[in-house]
């Protein structure tokens, strides 16, 4: 009975420190709760952890058939990441990752100090223990900001990259495509930008990565929802990024590809979601081409959180090494019947009155909410986060379910050892 009482303290006890992590009075306040947290999750040996290996071993054929999920999570951070390892915990799951983009930050009003330490908490909260992978996703350049000052947007990317690794984020997603010139007329100038930042942005990372770890680096080829990526667009991005890296320089681990999806799904007038296509055959290429040829873990699918089910078991047949998955979990936190109503109508009214310089002529009412919402999560964070405990809990079981479907369909049960294997 003492010892019960005990963990039911010392849960409580982390249920506090994380909260005054997040919404302290003070700067210095909340940083010595995230240092506390991030102490305490060491010594339950939960530790920040880099993919490397694991993709390392899949470029060498030495498994195959799994696709790692990776969870972008834009608020109520702390809750939802405790939902992710309650699923994980039932299934032996430890190929997953949790990610936050660099826009993302802004509008969540999430640093990656705070966001990691969120992770690691929820992590001490649920008893899961070992590597946990915590991703920087699009780390774009902002083709705006690259144009009138190249340095200063790089600048501001490699102060970010600095910034998540010192925080525990050992996998890092570049992503220069916003640079490709479709007006070039061969496909190694038109990718020679996104090579050359891509290699540039890596070297720095290996100058910065913590002693003993090679943190993993991604790449990109296409922007997501504009046209789909080719075999010959892999390969001059490729081509020209191993050309500009170095030859003792360690190289991407992965390349994020376009096979048809858009980030947070194509909304409707209804704001329903369109029924969307993925060229699993082009997926399924680049992959191959991307391991065979390069020793890459595989290609990466963005955008798929909004996909039909059945659409999650193609990913592991084709060998996709990563599927990035985000607006599905925001949806379900909204339309939940759970949601109280009253707070959905406060963030409807204040969307409608704070952002209506967003609205498109053409845009119904629907589909401004759907496409604005996201920011809510920062706007609305400390009301969100203080949800009454009985409608949460609600919302957070339809999350752990759906993650547990999805760690299903992606073929990442019973991965303990696999990941214990090549990532330890």
């Amino acid at each position: 009975m003492h010892n019960d009482s005990g963990q039911i303290k010392a849960k409580k006890n982390i249920d506090t420190l994380i909260e005054l992590a997040v919404f302290g009075a003070d700067h210095q306040m909340r940083e010595e709760h995230l240092r506390i947290i991030r102490e305490m999750a060491l010594g339950q040996g939960i530790f920040p952890a880099s993919i490397q290996g694991l993709y390392e071993a899949a470029g060498k054929g030495l498994y195959n058939g799994i696709t790692v999920p990776a969870i972008n999570i834009r608020g109520i951070t702390y809750h939802v990441a405790r939902a992710v390892f309650r699923a994980a915990r039932k299934d032996r799951v430890s190929a997953f990752i949790f990610e936050l983009a660099r826009s993302e930050m802004g509008y969540t009003l999430q640093q990656p100090a705070e966001y990691a330490a969120c992770i690691l908490a929820a992590a001490i909260r649920e008893e899961f223990q070992g590597p946990v992978f915590i991703q920087g996703d699009h780390f774009q350049v902002r083709r705006r900001m690259y144009r009138e000052d190249p340095e200063a947007e790089l600048n501001d990317i490699r102060d970010l990259i600095q910034q998540s690794v010192n925080a525990g984020f050992l996998n890092i997603d570049i992503d220069a495509s916003t640079l490709v010139d479709l007006d070039k007329p061969g496909l190694e100038e038109q990718q020679a930008k996104n090579s050359q930042i891509t290699a540039e942005m890596t070297r720095f990372i290996r100058d910065i990565e913590p002693e003993g770890t090679t943190v993993s680096v991604g790449g990109e080829i296409g922007e997501i929802g504009k046209g789909n990526s080719t075999v010959a667009d892999l390969r001059a991005f490729t081509d020209g990024y191993l050309s500009q890296l170095g030859k003792d320089v360690k190289g991407i681990s992965k390349i994020s590809v376009q096979t048809g999806t858009s980030h947070g799904g194509v909304v409707l007038p209804d704001g329903s979601i369109a029924t969307v296509s993925i060229d699993f055959n082009t997926l399924e290429e680049l992959s191959k081409v991307a391991r065979e040829e390069y020793g890459m873990g595989g290609a990466v699918q963005h955008g798929a959180s909004t996909l039909p089910d059945e659409a999650f078991d193609m990913f592991p047949q084709v060998d996709t090494v990563e599927v990035h998955l985000a607006t599905g979990f925001q949806n379900l936190i909204y339309d939940s019947p759970h949601f109280p109503k009253d707070l959905l109508g406060e963030i409807h009214k204040h969307l409608a009155a704070q952002y209506n310089k967003e609205r498109k002529p053409e845009e119904t009412e629907e589909q401004f909410l759907y496409k604005t919402r996201k920011k809510a999560f920062g706007d609305f964070k400390k009301e969100l986060w203080h949800i009454p405990e009985l409608e949460l809990s609600e919302i957070m079981r339809e999350l752990e379910n759906r993650f547990s479907l999805i760690f299903h369909k992606l073929n990442v049960v019973n991965t303990v050892e696999l990941i214990n294997g090549y990532c330890l």
